[in-house]
């Protein structure tokens, strides 16, 4: 029997450990799963020692109020992998906490697959020493990648980037019908983001801006991706889907805060408009730190300005309102070049299967 620990900090990692342990599962279905993780690792078969909702935080200043749990928590964690409780631990992203696991796992011989790579190619180079001495492989999801972490002498590979694997969304018609839109009017989907701090963060501007979008295009109709219990106001204004590839499904456009969904509102085809704000102080920070031109991964992909990025100062309704409005036109010159801009971007993220194959990487690890 293999016994495996799978660590996964927030939503998003989350979701993708739970596919890789169903597929370890198929692959072998004696295998042991200890996780750190959230609903989809339970459903998946994990035995959940630590629920990730304790956990969850972004960003510099974000964090600090977390810290006590994640000291508490890496020790627990320690002394199970020095009593060798396992024989492979999958750590998926949030490398903040999860390279500080890596270190102890190697302090104890467990040997660790990490999936989801830390995004060091944007900043905090120099830490690829810590990785490499840590993390036997590294299972990459974005394609360019795979070159930086090479030339850092990590081993790595791509695997394809995991929400291939999902199910196709509904179609435009089904998904405007299941969430009650009638009619063809112009529908704007909202993605404030899956973390508390990044729901507080931006809900604010983002509402605001619907608002205002409301006075220019008072048929328009919005969906917010989440829950109205996630958010503060007034619930009745909005129309909500608590499933984002639906909610872009419908849209004719989409404000998304940068992450995960600028890749989903890219495979659905949903010009978009990306927005991020942080706590000041981890802004000051990554102002200093970070080397990339672009934030969102749609922009990182395609190696140019594909969608509009407003972020921290700049994220203000009125200038999201006047980058919104041009692509609720469908037949428009610039909703139709980010469409066209999409198809490239996708036809990078390699094929369907990255949860098998990291799957086949951890019992590799773990023989």
């Amino acid at each position: 029997m293999t016994r495996v620990l799978v660590s996964a900090g927030e939503p998003s990692g989350d979701a993708h450990a739970g596919a890789v342990v169903r597929e370890l599962r198929r692959l072998a279905p004696d295998t042991a799963v200890d996780a750190v993780g959230g609903d989809a690792l339970r459903s998946a078969g994990a035995r959940l020692i630590e629920h990730s909702d304790a956990l969850s935080a972004f960003g510099t200043a974000e964090a600090v109020g977390s810290l006590p749990r994640h000291l508490h928590l890496l020790r627990r964690l320690d002394r199970a992998l020095a009593r060798g409780s396992y024989d492979v631990a999958v750590l998926v992203d949030y490398p903040g906490f999860h390279l500080r696991v890596a270190r102890r796992a190697a302090v104890h011989s467990v040997p660790v697959l990490y999936y989801v790579a830390p995004q060091l190619w944007a900043w905090g180079a120099w830490r690829t020493r810590q990785l490499r001495s840590s993390v036997r492989h590294v299972a990459l999801i974005l394609p360019f990648e795979e070159s930086f972490f090479r030339a850092h002498s990590v081993p790595c590979s791509f695997v394809g980037h995991p929400l291939l694997d999902r199910p196709a969304p509904p179609q435009r018609d089904e998904a405007r019908r299941r969430i009650g839109v009638t009619g063809d009017v112009p529908v704007l989907a909202v993605l404030p983001g899956s973390r508390p701090a990044e729901r507080r963060r931006h809900w604010e501007v983002f509402a605001t801006a619907a608002e205002r979008l409301w006075r220019e295009r008072p048929e328009l109709r919005v969906v917010v991706a989440g829950r109205p219990s996630d958010l503060p106001g007034d619930p009745s204004r909005f129309l909500w889907c608590n499933d984002a590839p639906a909610a872009l499904a419908a849209a004719d456009a989409a404000l998304c805060k940068s992450g995960t969904s600028t890749l989903e509102a890219a495979l659905a085809g949903t010009p978009m408009v990306v927005a991020y704000r942080v706590h000041p102080v981890t802004w000051a920070a990554a102002r200093r730190l970070v080397s990339v031109p672009h934030v969102s991964l749609v922009n990182l992909i395609a190696g140019s300005r594909v969608v509009p990025e407003l972020l921290q100062a700049d994220a203000t309704p009125d200038r999201l309102v006047r980058a919104l409005l041009p692509l609720l036109d469908r037949g428009g010159p610039e909703a139709a070049a980010q469409r066209v801009a999409f198809q490239a971007v996708v036809a990078q993220l390699g094929r369907p299967g990255a949860a098998r194959r990291v799957a086949e990487l951890t019992r590799s690890l773990a023989a």
